[in-house]
């Protein structure tokens, strides 16, 4: 593709360098410092250039060169917006899908991180993005996969390359997030990634490998815990995750699933309660429900304000079929939060899931049904918070 100009004014593509298999191209972001950016270093996984530009690189995109951090930041799936928010640039994200749900779903967390805050109200819908908007947020990245924004119908491959010319690269992957298959433009070269993975790749473009590296040690330790404190698995209770807006629509998420929708599940050893022939995101109904028997149920949505969890749980009890399933009849139905999480909410997940799961080996989990995440004493906390809070502000 050549390289374009409006008049003698050279736009945004042509003053970059053009690498990878699918045009891969730097964003010319703007001047403003990152927050704690004196403690963070290149990516140890990109490669920096003699002129002081960089890359990264990331299936389906390939090698992206950038020739400083991006400061404006477009989002569709709040995995990646996620991302953004763990390494100091949350509020720098100018669009995101159902941007008034996820900021209020978010802050549920973000209220126990000390110092921390995050404003996404407002924000354009991007689950459905226009070409126009597009240029008019003029972005320096645009933090999605253009394999599951090809799959929109109002867009081409054409306009793909366009906004990626004339506005901004794409950096994105989010059919990692149940190892979907891509269209069949990006057939043979779509590789999958779990969450962390994929947020070290964000974090090169961010040159935020120490902000990455502080919250994957954490993630670790916790990883660590786990292993040492699980019990076995003929001891472990069986589990159905499920979304629902009102009972009568039931999504169903086996916790056994690939991709990072189940990134609070695995590590855990989860066991799925669910028939081998459910897949994620089926629709199931109340029999299907109780012929799977769970015994605990996860209510993904559930922490959401707006969402009445107590109401959910006394009409599972007082329905003639649902009453009868193990995980309603002795109060196991948790609420949880949500599938596209980012590194943060990843860190909240597991521990809920932790305790929800095991209470004997990682402590009580203390119920909810509403309000912010639930007060933990500091001793019966899997992570710190604080600690987690400084990495974010780039204080640490």
């Amino acid at each position: 593709m050549n390289e374009t100009t409006t008049g003698s004014t050279p736009t945004r593509r042509a003053m970059l360098v053009s690498t990878g298999s699918l045009v891969a191209l730097g964003s010319l972001a703007g001047c403003t410092s990152l927050i704690g950016s004196s403690d963070d270093t290149t990516d140890s996984n990109a490669s920096t250039e003699s002129s002081g530009s960089y890359t990264g690189s990331m299936s389906p995109m390939g090698e992206v060169t950038f020739e400083r951090p991006p400061t404006t930041i477009f989002t569709r799936l709040t995995h990646l917006a996620g991302m953004a928010f763990a390494l100091g640039r949350g509020n720098d994200v100018n669009a995101m899908h159902a941007p008034e749900y996820y900021n209020d779903l978010w802050n549920q967390y973000v209220a126990r991180l000390d110092g921390v805050e995050l404003d996404w109200s407002g924000l354009y819908s991007s689950w459905e993005p226009s070409k126009e908007k597009l240029y008019e947020l003029d972005s320096d990245v645009h933090l999605a996969d253009p394999a599951s924004v090809l799959a929109l119908k109002n867009w081409s491959q054409s306009d793909l390359d366009e906004i990626e010319s004339n506005v901004a690269p794409w950096f994105g992957n989010a059919l990692s997030d149940r190892n979907r298959r891509p269209p069949e433009t990006y057939s043979g070269e779509y590789t999958h990634y779990g969450l962390w993975e994929l947020f070290e790749k964000v974090a090169q473009i961010f040159q935020a490998q120490q902000r990455y590296d502080a919250l994957a040690a954490i993630h670790q330790e916790m990883l660590d815990t786990f292993e040492a404190k699980l019990p076995p698995e003929s001891d472990r209770p069986t589990v159905a995750m499920l979304s629902s807006a009102d009972l009568e629509e039931i999504y169903a998420y086996p916790v056994d699933a690939p991709g990072f929708l189940t990134a609070h599940m695995r590590p855990l050893g989860a066991v799925n309660a669910y028939p081998d022939d459910i897949s994620t995101s089926d629709t199931i109904d109340a029999e299907q429900l109780l012929a799977a028997d769970p015994d605990v149920i996860c209510y993904l949505g559930g922490m959401t304000p707006g969402t009445d969890i107590a109401a959910g749980r006394d009409r599972m009890r007082d329905d003639p079929v649902m009453g009868k399933i193990p995980a309603v009849k002795n109060d196991r139905v948790y609420a949880q939060g949500a599938r596209y999480q980012g590194p943060i909410l990843n860190l909240f997940q597991l521990e809920m899931t932790a305790k929800q799961l095991y209470p004997d080996q990682f402590g009580e989990w203390p119920g909810y049904e509403s309000g912010p995440y639930p007060e933990i004493p500091a001793g019966e906390q899997l992570f710190d918070r604080g600690r987690v809070g400084t990495i974010i502000n780039g204080s640490f």
